[in-house]
This record gives structure tokens, C-alpha cells and sequence, in this order.
């Protein structure tokens, strides 16, 4: 039978810090008894490694790839599957000098074709010389890499059971670089981020000091993508580099059954877990059509919320539904980060729940741009979370498009600083320019501004909907309308577009799931109503077909592929497309994604 890790070692000193590279973090590590842990879809254990047993796999794998033609430095494509084969290739090219390429996995591109070419694009905008999968993903992989110029694609089994070098290893030192991390791509392709061994001990040093304050005794959860920067830096990296015992739950299974998430929390203990706000969402609705299991969340410490726009109401649903299980509202903990700071800048104040800044709506917030506190109930106010201050040696400025930081409340872009920037996109010098600020700073693509000391972010910049001088942000439009009867989280995007003339026109697509014509007629007539009421503005309401649009990699919504659709005309409403017997399925467009 096998036994998970033990939450806490016996035999070694809990340590955060005064790791120069992730090699040395996992040597540490090995010293003791904790490790990480894979469950199946129900809940079941499937394997259990200790630290030891995995820093022991890694050398075996390290031999045997430093026995194939690559070079010191090479870049190696992993397809970061949840599970120990990805982590033993992973550390196996810290231990052999080779650089790792986290790859994602098919989720969120819906057809084959879409997914082999976003494979084919990272693996050749990484220069990658090798490529591993497992033996479900080798085909697909091997046709991606075919027109690169990767020389061999493998599994782990394979070179496991190939040649192994006779000399020592090189590990990765340092001041090399120390994995390569692709940003979700929701405004654009992904690019790659080249993280050093410096910037990934910085951040995960303030992570667990600053941020959360790990120590002994505590056990992460997750169901985060590996080859998401929050899962990866988060959930996998960092409690390495403190000791940390995890219990993985793949993406997958998660999203089939949520519960288990909560029931590995319960059943093991967890202390740390982290979301985006749709993994609570989809809990608390879950229980709403079914019956909670019997679950002890007391222990839950740290409930971490990032990777999107944190919503409010959301999380208020999710508390007050596992509240009689023992959660406690004020272990949420909004945060702020993005891969190009190798995760985390900010962090809300620990034991105190989520803040919210409710503003008024209108005038100052749309044309001025300043978030004014909304001074009475009855006004159209908009709530925003409060993210938390940046870390120690982090500085955050909002600034104005000629950089010039600007006073608190007033509404900008949000710029960074701190230890763990990169120095820029890899082989990307346009996308470097257009990131790093002229003084150095990294301009991050969203807006936001700052209230006393903390950060507040309300959008992605490219996202941002102008009307008539009005700024009007999407989510703001999304969240409502996803209320409605019939619309799902997730179902909506909304966008503006250019016309004939040059005026601004507001679109909303929504994944429409009745074919009944007077059904649709009071769908779209609601969601025209809700945004008149949300936004004082008309819009072009278009019902797509279920599954029309697309997701990043970290499951937020593609905005720009959306709108990019629906302009070439490769989205339809479902009006036109039953009528005339051609409702495309989601296949056909998301080879284009």
C-alpha cells in the first residue's frame, strides 16, 4: 500500500533561505522525510516521493541525458504533466546543465491541430534540442517538433533505460538560467520568460518568508497546472525549497471533481492551497447542486488567490458555503504576481481576509480615472479586491502613458520592480522593449492604482474598453451577464470593435446552450438590458455555440482571440449558423487559437 510523506521531517532543520540554486534546494531537502505526493481522479494515492527518492530519480535521468548530444545550456521541452515523470525531468536538467521548457498540455486549446501548433511555436521560439513527453503525448509531440530543431523526442522510460554518462554532472550554477516559462498568452502568443536560478530563489524566499510565512508542519494542496507559473513557482517550486510536503491533484480532475481538491485538504491535512477565483467558484457551485461531503477545512491556513481578477462575490459564495466545515473567511489571500517577475510582487496582510475598495462608478472612475470611494449604497459602485503591498525589495508605481507615477486612486499602468524581473523575453528583443520601461522598470499590462500603500489592479490595459471617452472595464460586463439564467461562468466575452467609420462598437459574445428561438430572443434581450444597466451602453449581442471561446493556458479568457474570431468571421451567431444547418464546432476554430 502506499503511504504519503510526512508532513514534517524528523531529522532536518526547516530552512527558507541561502539556497543558490534549485539543485541545491532539492539536496537539502533530501535530508529529510517530506516529499510530494499524486492522487487520482477520486482521491487515491497513486505514488508518493520523498525528496530523496526524487533527487536520487533526477541524477539517474541527469546521467543519462548528459549522455545524449546535448550541450551544456540546451534547452529541453517537458510537457509538464502532473505527475513525478515531469519533476524528475524537470530537476534531471538542473542536475545535467541542461535548461527545462515547461510545456502545456491540451486543455484549454480544444482541437489537435491547435494544440501541436502552440507546441511547435514554443519549442521553436526556445530553440529547444530536445523534447519529453509521456507515451500518450509522444506522437503528438514528435509531429510538433518535426519542422524544429529538436534533435530527439523522448520519455522519460526511454533515456532512463538508455546509455549513461560516465563522468560527473555540471549542474546548473548560480548564474545560469534555470527553466524557461511561457506567459499564458491572453493578449498575444505566449512568450518566453528565461527565469535564473537568482531571480527563482528570490522569489520563492519572499514568498515563503514575506508572503505566507511557511514553516514546519505546514503541507500544500494543489491542482494548478505545472506549467503555470503559479503552480509551478507556487505549489511546486517553492515548497521545495522550504521542505514542504505537496499533494498534486491533476488540472483534469480537478475540473471533473472539484470536491477532491477539498477532500485532499481535509484528508491530508493541507495548510497551504492557492486558486485563481474560478477554482472557488466552481466548488461553491458545485455545492449548490449536490450534497457537500463531510469535510474538516480547520486546518486551512493559507487559501492563496491569484492568476486572474480576484472577484468578491465569488469567494463570499465559496466562504459562506464551507463555512460549517470549518473554513475560515480570513485565510483568503489575494495576491498580485505574473511569470516575468518569476511569480509573486505583492501580498494582502495574512489573518485578514479579502479587502474590498468599493468606488463609485461614473464620471471620475470612466473619463478622470480616479477611484473615488463611493460615498452612498444607493450609487452605481464598483468592488475591487485589495492585493496587498509589494513584497520587501519590490516596489510597484502606477504611472501615467509617460511614465510619470501617479498619485494614489488615480487609475494607470501598473510598473514593477524587484530581484526576481526578468531581464527580458527570450530570443524577443521587440517584446522586451515593449515591456521594460525606459528607468528599467516593467511595465506589467495591467491597470490599477494604489490605495494607501497597496495595490489595486482593475484590468488587463489591452483589454480595456473605451466608449465615448468612457473607460469601461470587460469584466465588469462579463461577471454581470454571467448571472443570468442559462449563462455559466466562463460563457461570456466582451470587446470593443472598430466600424466603417471609426466609432467604437461594443460586442458580447456568450456561449448560447438552447437552440429554442424564443429562448434566444430572451437571452439576448437580458444580456442587451444588463449591460444598458451596467454600463449605460448599447451592444452587439452575439449567441455562439457552447465552447466558441478560447482560454490561456492558466484558464483565462483569450479576449483578443475571441474578438479576433468574431472579426474574421470564423464566429456566428447561432441564430445564422442552426438556421442555415453550419453551426461551427469548436474544432474548426480553435486550430487557429
Amino acid at each position: 500500500m502506499v503511504k504519503p510523506t510526512t508532513t514534517s521531517n524528523a531529522r532536518l532543520a526547516f530552512r527558507s533561505e541561502g539556497f543558490a540554486t534549485l539543485a541545491e534546494g532539492l539536496d537539502y531537502a533530501a535530508g529529510g522525510e517530506t516529499g510530494v505526493n499524486f492522487f487520482g481522479p477520486r482521491g487515491d494515492l497513486l505514488r508518493a516521493l520523498s525528496y530523496a527518492e526524487l533527487r536520487g530519480l533526477a541524477l539517474d535521468f541527469a546521467a543519462r541525458l548528459a549522455a545524449t548530444r546535448l550541450k551544456r545550456g540546451d534547452r529541453v521541452g517537458i510537457v509538464a504533466e502532473t505527475g513525478p515523470d515531469f519533476l524528475v525531468a524537470f530537476f534531471g536538467c538542473q542536475y545535467a546543465g541542461f535548461v527545462p521548457v515547461p510545456l502545456p498540455l491540451s486543455i484549454n486549446f480544444g482541437g489537435r491541430e491547435a494544440y501541436v501548433e502552440r507546441l511547435r511555436g514554443m519549442l521553436l521560439a526556445a530553440g529547444a534540442r530536445a523534447a519529453i513527453a509521456s507515451a500518450d503525448l509522444l506522437g503528438t509531440l514528435q509531429e510538433a517538433a518535426r519542422p524544429t530543431a529538436t534533435a530527439f523526442v523522448a520519455t522519460v522510460r526511454d533515456l532512463m533505460d538508455g546509455p549513461c554518462v560516465g563522468g560527473g554532472l555540471a549542474p546548473l550554477g548560480a548564474g545560469d538560467p534555470c527553466y524557461i516559462q511561457y506567459s499564458s498568452g491572453s493578449t498575444s502568443f505566449p512568450r518566453g520568460v528565461l527565469v535564473t536560478q537568482s531571480a527563482i530563489a528570490a522569489n520563492a524566499r519572499a514568498i515563503a518568508v514575506d508572503g505566507i510565512a511557511l514553516r514546519q508542519g505546514d503541507r500544500c494542496t494543489s491542482w494548478l497546472p505545472l506549467y503555470h507559473d503559479m503552480g509551478l513557482v507556487g505549489c511546486c517550486l517553492t515548497p521545495i525549497l522550504n521542505q514542504i510536503s505537496v499533494d498534486y491533484l491533476a488540472t483534469t480532475s480537478f475540473a471533473r471533481r472539484p470536491f477532491v481538491w477539498l477532500k485532499l485538504l481535509s484528508d491530508m491535512g493541507g495548510t497551504i492551497s492557492f486558486s485563481p477565483t474560478f477554482g472557488y467558484e466552481l466548488c461553491a457551485r458545485r455545492a449548490e447542486n449536490g450534497q457537500v461531503p463531510a469535510l474538516d477545512l480547520g486546518r486551512w491556513r493559507v487559501a492563496g488567490i491569484g492568476g486572474e481578477m480576484i472577484r468578491a462575490n465569488a469567494l463570499q459564495r465559496f466562504a459562506e458555503t464551507f463555512a460549517p466545515l470549518g473554513f475560515d473567511p480570513r485565510a483568503f489571500l489575494p495576491s498580485y504576481g505574473m511569470a516575468e517577475a518569476t511569480l509573486a510582487v505583492t501580498f494582502a496582510k495574512r489573518g485578514r481576509g479579502v479587502t474590498i475598495d468599493r468606488v463609485a462608478r461614473g464620471e471620475a472612475l470612466e473619463r478622470r480615472k480616479v477611484a473615488e470611494p463611493a460615498r452612498t449604497a444607493s450609487a452605481p459602485i464598483r468592488d475591487f479586491v485589495v492585493c496587498g503591498r509589494p513584497m520587501p525589495g519590490y516596489a510597484v508605481e502606477v504611472r501615467d502613458a509617460h511614465d510619470n507615477p501617479l498619485p494614489e486612486r488615480h487609475v494607470g499602468r501598473v510598473c514593477i520592480q524587484g530581484p526576481s524581473l526578468m531581464d527580458g523575453y527570450f530570443r524577443n528583443a521587440d517584446a522586451t522593449r515593449a515591456a521594460i520601461t525606459p528607468d528599467g522598470w516593467l511595465d506589467s499590462g495591467d491597470l490599477g492604482y494604489m490605495m494607501h500603500g497597496e495595490l489595486v489592479v482593475t484590468g488587463r490595459s489591452k483589454d480595456l474598453i473605451i466608449l465615448g471617452g468612457r473607460n469601461i472595464w470587460p469584466q465588469d460586463l462579463e461577471w454581470a451577464v454571467e448571472r443570468l439564467d442559462r449563462v455559466r461562468a466562463g460563457d461570456v466575452a466582451a470587446f470593443a470593435v472598430t466600424g466603417e467609420e471609426d466609432e467604437e462598437r461594443l460586442v458580447v459574445l456568450v456561449e448560447c446552450r438552447t437552440r429554442d428561438p424564443l429562448e434566444q430572443v430572451t437571452l439576448r434581450r437580458a444580456v442587451q438590458a444588463t449591460v444598458q444597466r451596467v454600463a449605460g451602453a448599447e451592444a452587439t449581442v452575439v449567441l455562439v455555440p457552447v465552447r466558441s471561446l478560447t482560454f490561456t493556458t492558466s484558464g483565462k479568457l483569450s479576449r483578443a482571440t475571441a474578438k479576433g474570431h468574431y472579426e474574421s468571421g470564423l464566429l456566428r451567431d447561432v441564430a445564422e449558423a442552426y438556421e442555415a444547418g453550419t453551426a461551427v464546432p469548436v474544432e474548426a476554430f480553435a486550430a487557429t487559437a
